[in-house]
């Protein structure tokens, strides 16, 4: 895994078994390619973080099967996903070199920060967690975990290292429930 900025299109084309007029028949050119699998990557980061949210009434509910979604159906996935990931990956590589591209990632991490934030402040609003919380520093605190585990999990590869951090987000979390 070279990256998205060391990937020539000739590694594409010999990863994807396809010639040129193959791959320009799709993609326009190697951003083209970098919405596609963007897309893909959001719609498999949703449909497997966001498992069985609806079926849950609870919001700090919702925000603890979303933490354990993500350590479990996302990020110990290590054969789809081998480098973590894919959006801290891309965020990072692209920051310098391609702001608009690492803007258009971002946009999934303001996302996802909105969807805890609505999630705690139905928590508070139903009276599932104290008065004196914070929604906004309880949800930068859980991305900012989520985004560390991941970071952490993608160099050491340990699955109880990545456990034990995920469990402590959803402990923190509870310790602020009324």
């Amino acid at each position: 895994m070279n990256g998205f900025l060391s990937t020539s299109i000739t590694d594409i084309l010999e990863a994807a078994g396809t010639s040129k007029g193959g791959f320009y028949n799709h993609f326009k050119t190697k951003e083209d390619l970098f919405h596609a699998v963007l897309s893909q990557s959001r719609s498999i980061w949703r449909e497997r973080c966001l498992k069985g949210l609806d079926e849950i009434k609870s919001p700090v509910k919702k925000v603890e099967l979303l933490l354990e979604n993500y350590r479990d159906e996302y990020l110990n996935d290590y054969d789809d996903f081998p480098g973590g990931c894919i959006f801290i990956t891309l965020a990072v590589e692209l920051a310098d070199s391609r702001p608009h591209l690492a803007a258009e990632v971002n946009e999934g991490f303001v996302r996802l920060k909105a969807m805890v934030k609505r999630l705690l402040d139905q928590a508070k609003a139903a009276d599932e967690m104290r008065d004196s919380v914070s929604t906004e520093s309880v949800t930068e605190m859980l991305f900012s975990g989520m985004l560390g585990a991941s970071v952490v999990y993608g160099v050491d590869k340990s699955k109880t290292n990545l456990h034990r951090a995920i469990r402590a987000l959803i402990e923190h979390l509870r310790e602020m429930c009324s």
